[in-house]
Formats: C-alpha cells, sequence, structure tokens
C-alpha cells in the first residue's frame, strides 16, 4: 500500500511539474514595448503637474501615469556621486549598468555595455529611439553608444549611424559640427544606409528603411516647450511618427523609448510653470502608448519613470503656506528661457524700453497685477532691478547648464514662484527619488522599491525572446 501511495504521490508530482513547465513556457511575453522617460521628472514634477489637473484644470481622473496599476519608485545615484549627471542615469537605465557621471554606454572601467534595444534588436525587435533633446544627447545616446565623455558628440552620432536601429528622432544632432565647422556626418550617414530627413513632410517621401528624423530648423535660441506655442517636432508627432515607421518596417515586435527632454530644461531654469505644462504633454504621450496598449493587451509593455530629478522642486513655500495658487500658471504665456531671451533683445538693442512698457509685458504674458498678486514692495523691487539689469546692463547673471539668465528675469520668476507656492534648492540635478509607472505584460514585475539598473533588467525578464 506505502508503495501505491508512493508511485501516485510520484505520478501526481510529475504531472504537476509538466502542468507548471507549461504555465510557464505559455506565460505572455511582451511584443510590444514602450519605455517613457521623462528626463529630470522628479516625484515633486509630477505631483504638481497631478495638483495641477485637478484643482485647476478640474479633471476628475488622474493623469494617465498615475492610472497605471503599478506605482513605485527608484533611485538615482551614479557610480561617482549620490546625484547623477544625465549619462551615467542614461547609462543605467539602458544597460543595467552604474558608472561614472559623463560617461555613456561604458562601465566606470570604460567597457563597452550592452543596452537593451541593442539586445532587443538581435531578437528581432524593431527598434526607435525618440527625445524632444538632441537625438545624439546622453540619453538617446546611452541607447546606441559608448564613449567616456558625453560631449563626444561626433562619435556619438557615427555610432548611432552604425546601430541599425529604424528609427531614431531629435530636435538636432549637435555632432553635425566640431568647432564651428560641418564634420562628415552625413556621408556617414549615407554609407551605413540611413537616411536623415528634417521634417514630418521629408518623413513621408522618404522610402529607407532606417531614418533619423530631426526638426526643420536645426538651432533655436529656445527650447520647443509647450508654453511658448513654438512650432517644430512635439513629442507626441515623433513617437507617431516612429509608430508608423516601425510597422511600415514590417516588425511584428518592437522597443522604443521615448524621452520627454524639455521637463529636465525646464527644471534647470526653475520654471514651474513650464515644467508642469511639458509633464502633462509628456503624459499626453503617454495615453498615445496606453491606446495601443488597449488595441494589444496581451502583448504591449509600458514603463513610465526618469533619469533623475532637476531643481530641487518643492511643492508649497513660506508666503502660501498649506496651499498652492497653481491658477496663476495658466497666465504664465513665456518661458523662463524665452523671456530671458527677449529681455537680452532688449539690452543688445540699445532701445528706449521703458519700465512702463515692461509692466504691459509683465500683465500680458505673465498676468501680473491684473491675475497675479503682486504687492507694492514687489513692484518697487522689480523697477528697482528692471532699471539696474536692463536700463543700465548691470546686475548679476545666473549661469544654469543650458541657459544664462539675466538677475530680472531671475526677479520676475521669483515673484511668480511665491505666489503659486512652488520653491526650488537648485538649478542642477538632485538625487531624489524618481516615480515608476507600470501597465501590460510583465508590470508586476516592477512593483516594490528599484533602483534604476533595475529598470532594463525587468525589462528584458518580460520581453518576448
Amino acid at each position: 500500500m506505502f508503495n501505491n501511495i508512493m508511485t501516485r504521490s510520484i505520478y501526481l508530482g510529475i504531472i504537476l511539474s509538466a502542468f507548471v513547465s507549461n504555465i510557464n513556457c505559455t506565460a505572455q511575453e511582451a511584443k510590444y514595448i514602450f519605455y517613457l522617460i521623462g528626463d529630470g521628472m522628479g516625484m515633486a514634477h509630477a505631483m504638481a503637474a497631478e495638483a495641477y489637473n485637478r484643482t485647476v484644470a478640474h479633471n476628475d481622473s488622474h493623469l494617465r501615469m498615475m492610472q497605471f496599476p503599478v506605482a513605485s519608485q527608484c533611485t538615482t545615484h551614479s557610480a561617482s556621486s549620490p546625484v547623477t549627471d544625465s549619462a551615467a542615469a542614461g547609462t543605467a537605465l539602458a544597460t543595467a549598468t552604474k558608472t561614472r557621471n559623463g560617461m555613456l554606454g561604458m562601465n566606470p572601467d570604460t567597457i563597452a555595455v550592452t543596452s537593451i534595444a541593442t539586445q532587443l534588436q538581435q531578437s528581432g525587435y524593431g527598434i526607435g529611439i525618440v527625445t524632444t533633446e538632441d537625438a545624439d544627447d546622453a540619453t538617446p545616446g546611452a541607447f546606441y553608444a559608448h564613449v567616456p565623455n558625453r560631449s563626444m558628440t561626433y562619435e556619438i552620432c557615427c555610432q548611432g549611424a552604425e546601430c541599425g536601429f529604424d528609427f531614431i528622432a531629435g530636435r538636432n544632432l549637435r555632432g553635425l559640427k566640431r568647432n564651428g565647422k560641418p564634420t562628415d556626418l552625413p556621408d556617414v550617414f549615407a554609407r551605413n544606409g540611413v537616411e536623415v530627413v528634417r521634417g514630418l513632410g521629408a518623413l513621408k517621401e522618404s522610402k529607407s528603411r532606417k531614418v533619423v528624423l530631426l526638426d526643420s530648423i536645426p538651432f533655436p535660441d529656445v527650447w520647443y516647450y509647450t508654453i511658448d506655442s513654438v512650432p517644430g517636432l512635439t513629442l507626441a508627432a515623433m513617437t507617431g511618427a516612429c509608430m508608423d515607421h516601425l510597422k511600415k518596417n514590417g516588425h511584428d515586435k518592437w522597443f522604443m523609448m521615448i524621452e520627454g527632454g524639455n521637463i529636465d530644461h525646464a527644471g534647470h531654469a526653475n520654471d514651474g510653470g513650464t515644467i508642469i505644462k511639458e509633464v502633462l504633454n509628456f503624459d499626453d504621450v503617454v495615453t498615445m502608448t496606453y491606446n495601443f496598449y488597449l488595441q494589444h493587451p496581451d502583448e504591449t509593455l509600458i514603463i513610465v519613470t526618469a533619469d533623475h530629478e532637476t531643481g530641487g522642486m518643492g511643492l508649497g513655500n513660506n508666503s502660501l503656506g498649506y496651499n498652492l495658487q497653481l491658477q496663476h500658471y495658466d497666465r504664465q504665456k513665456v518661458s523662463k528661457e524665452r523671456f530671458t531671451v527677449y529681455c537680452r533683445e532688449i539690452i543688445n538693442s540699445g532701445r528706449n524700453y521703458s519700465w512702463q512698457q515692461m509692466v504691459q509685458y509683465l500683465t500680458d504674458n505673465l498676468g501680473f497685477w491684473k491675475y497675479v498678486p503682486v504687492n507694492d514692495n514687489d513692484t518697487a523691487e522689480l523697477e528697482r532691478i528692471y532699471d539696474k539689469a536692463i536700463t543700465h546692463n548691470e546686475g548679476t547673471d545666473t549661469h544654469t547648464l543650458y541657459k544664462t539668465f539675466d538677475q530680472f528675469t531671475e526677479t520676475v520668476y521669483h515673484i511668480l514662484d511665491k505666489a503659486t507656492g512652488i520653491n526650488w534648492t537648485s538649478h542642477a540635478h538632485t538625487g531624489g527619488l524618481v516615480p515608476v509607472y507600470a501597465i501590460g505584460v510583465g508590470a508586476e514585475k516592477f512593483t516594490g522599491f528599484n533602483d534604476n539598473i533595475d529598470i532594463p533588467t525587468k525589462i528584458m525578464e518580460a520581453a518576448a525572446k
């Protein structure tokens, strides 16, 4: 009897093992992977947009990314510092490898490491890289390049030409020039069968399987912020174009990295209104990918995260206490970057631009006095700094990573911050946590606490091999 029981137990064990093995073999695998990176988007950036969405836009639903079933967080330190730069963070998110600040696609010993985009390409995935940054900047470059210094833009571009990805899109390629002179990059791309096109119209005319899409304006003086309504390639337009191109190339599975780079630029500028509008714009692209997921729920994985936090953004200040007045950002029609360019043009022109003219500009473009509260002391300080910094060009400039701001611009946007309740600790990156949101096949892998090198590892675990 004992032998019969043992025999039946062994038999049942064999059946159960076969059953579990069959489940593992037929488990759903992610054929369509969307990896969305909000450059510089810390927890406060996302929460500011969420608070605006609720209190100003009066939407009953959360931001799309916040509706995903997985909502977690992520640490971002590099191998050399608790505060990462974009190259080290991009390398971690692309390759699951910590490296030193400034290094791209290499480990700390300058040995090249392979990105998940390249690994998935070798497994038959179509690959698309999309960014509102330059296409040879740190985050996109981390998925195809290997250089000891992120400033080696010519070398990054050459490796982009050689990587074989279906689609790369961004604002421009900095490697097209070196020391102010054109490089031979157009020939490098052509030799590798890659067509470089400028604008969506030119893309439609292209017959190439491998394309690099750039904006029709090579080097604009100000970033393409949503708040400025500047014409140019948008993240949504590039994302849609990438999906269309991958379909045209006949791929039945793909990987797309989609970077909202404008969030970081506005963070360096400490421009809260512009950040909120950029996060909302980024979330609209999340919705684009979510709509695709609804059509392919058993084959799609969407991950939303950030490479680091920028600006040390805080919600709440000593002026407003337990309150925010984010509705004032609806009166802001000009980014801080564009405003400082406007002020610099006044200084350089030498024309007589009166204080009263500036008062009218601030009223029309920032809502000052008419909608945004500006008291008598603030007004007197604004006029004093205007006379010093703009009329006599004797102000103290503030230098950030991407832009130098005159003293009057800094004063104007400090008053706007005081009125809205936003505050800052830095014009640079910080070591703050960043969000992680996920939905679809393998999304459960991203629950719990993450480090940035965990994200690409888990994506590969979810991918169809």
